[in-house]
């Protein structure tokens, strides 16, 4: 009866589907854009769905802001109270972002009677049990293509492509601003300052950039892919993150020497007893959740991924690895996702997914290993004086804790000054690493703090 009652709700207006759109920034302007435009875009949508759209209110407090984006008056408002009540509304848009208002309206206007699309992964990473279990109980359902990817379907493969596979690994570039920063301090020799200038001139960074690079925005879209993935609750504090603001520049020319670039990977997956992951055998594996910087080899696609570009590889047990590739943010490319979800849920095939689909609505309790468990190859590098019996006292400690080497390099220095030694270990377990370090770093003739990096393997 819900999926019934959803079905009629979307075309209760002849035949059209009416939304609401909540916030007028980049992604809302650019959504109502598409909606206004009479003989293009809802034309072109018309033609390709057989639904109609029609945009009858936009929420926003700023009402120079929405004039200035192009919102005709007669659909401006800054009361939400006007959407809750209109029964030609069907869809509520939240494009606001952020915890609060936007829980408050998406409840709200679930309770009312209004499916939802919303971009919002932070809501959805901390909220979203609370936000799916609202819909189920309202009969209407939560639309969020938007939320990781951009432009990217990544959220239809998991709920739909892939429904046959058991996924083993989910990895992937999902923040277009780290990897901008990260191409041009790459390809192009900038400091981490300049090229995050560059990201927020290029309007790819915000004015306050902090969620992007220390890796928080990562976190909450690898919280939502994986939770889908591998069907489990996800909470956030399970996810270890760290981002590219600590990054030094020495480090990604080390990387270039042994034929590696840097990238902000978000990687979940399924790993076996000994803390390895990525194999068919690791289906009934715990997970392992983490975003961090991450040096890919050159020939490994995701090391090609370039500028503002997303990229998530997913490892299913039968269709092995589907790459999904796109711009990741933009107004135009995110708001492509926000109104292929308004024309599911018109064509009502979304209230019927959402209904039925467990990966949805009925998660089960995640099994999480420890992060000193989880095991990776890593990149080190030491600062140490160049001074007799340094390198075999590091060599020592690295061999005491099982750390097997695959490569080391250290430039040519005058003796007696401190010099880089880097070193490219075998896979390894963190907390194996993480004791190395400590003893390392208490060595006599170590200058500065070990960096250490991991390596995808």
């Amino acid at each position: 009866m819900a999926v019934k009652a959803a079905r009629r709700s979307a075309t209760a207006n002849g035949g059209a589907v009416g939304v609401a759109v909540v916030g007028c920034g980049v992604i809302g302007s650019a959504v109502c854009a598409a909606l206004l435009l009479e003989g293009g875009t809802r034309g072109l949508l018309r033609r390709r769905s057989g639904v109609t759209v029609m945009l009858r209110h936009v929420v926003e407090r700023d009402q120079v802001k929405a004039a200035e984006a192009g919102i005709p008056r007669k659909v401006m408002t800054a009361d939400f109270g006007r959407v809750l009540t209109d029964p030609a509304t069907q869809v509520v848009v939240e494009l606001i972002g952020g915890l609060e208002p936007a829980r408050t309206f998406v409840l709200q206007a679930l309770r009312a009677g209004k499916h939802v699309v919303t971009a919002n992964k932070y809501l959805l990473a901390v909220h979203g049990r609370e936000i799916f279990a609202a819909a189920k109980r309202a009969g209407r359902c939560v639309q969020f293509e938007a939320s990781c990817g951009g432009a990217i379907p990544i959220i239809g493969a998991l709920t739909e492509s892939l429904l046959a596979n058991e996924i083993t690994r989910v990895v992937g570039i999902v923040n277009g601003t780290c990897n901008y920063i990260l191409t041009q301090m790459t390809r192009n020799g900038e400091s981490y300052a300049d090229a995050l200038a560059g990201a927020q001139a290029a309007g790819f960074a915000e004015r306050d950039p902090t969620f992007d690079v220390n890796g928080t925005d990562s976190a909450h879209k690898l919280a939502i892919l994986s939770s889908l993935a591998f069907g489990v609750d996800v909470p956030l504090e399970e996810i270890e993150v760290s981002g590219i603001d600590r990054l030094c520049d020495v480090d990604l020319r080390f990387a270039k020497e042994f034929g590696y670039v840097c990238k902000l990977l978000a990687i979940g997956e399924k790993v076996d007893a000994r803390g390895e992951g990525g194999g068919a055998g690791a289906g009934e594996g715990a997970l392992s959740l983490c975003v961090h910087p991450t040096f890919v080899k050159n020939d490994q696609l995701l090391a090609n991924v370039h500028g503002s570009f997303n990229a998530i590889s997913v490892a299913g047990h039968a269709a092995g690895e589907t790459v999904y590739f796109g711009r990741g943010a933009g107004g135009k490319p995110t708001s492509s996702a926000v109104i292929s979800d308004i024309l599911e849920i018109g064509l009502g095939t979304a209230p019927l997914l959402f209904a039925r689909l467990p990966l949805l609505t009925k998660k089960a309790p995640g099994a999480f290993v420890a992060r000193r468990e989880a095991a990776s190859r890593n990149y080190l590098r030491v600062t140490a004086l160049d001074v007799p019996g340094v390198m075999g006292r590091v060599a020592n400690i690295l061999s005491g804790h099982g750390i097997s080497l695959a490569g080391i390099n250290q430039h040519e220095s005058q003796a007696g000054a401190a010099v880089p030694i880097v070193i490219m270990t075998h896979g390894v377990k963190e907390g194996d690493v993480a004791e190395a370090m400590k003893e390392i770093d208490a060595l006599e003739g170590i200058t500065a703090r070990t960096v250490r990096i991991r390596v995808l393997g």
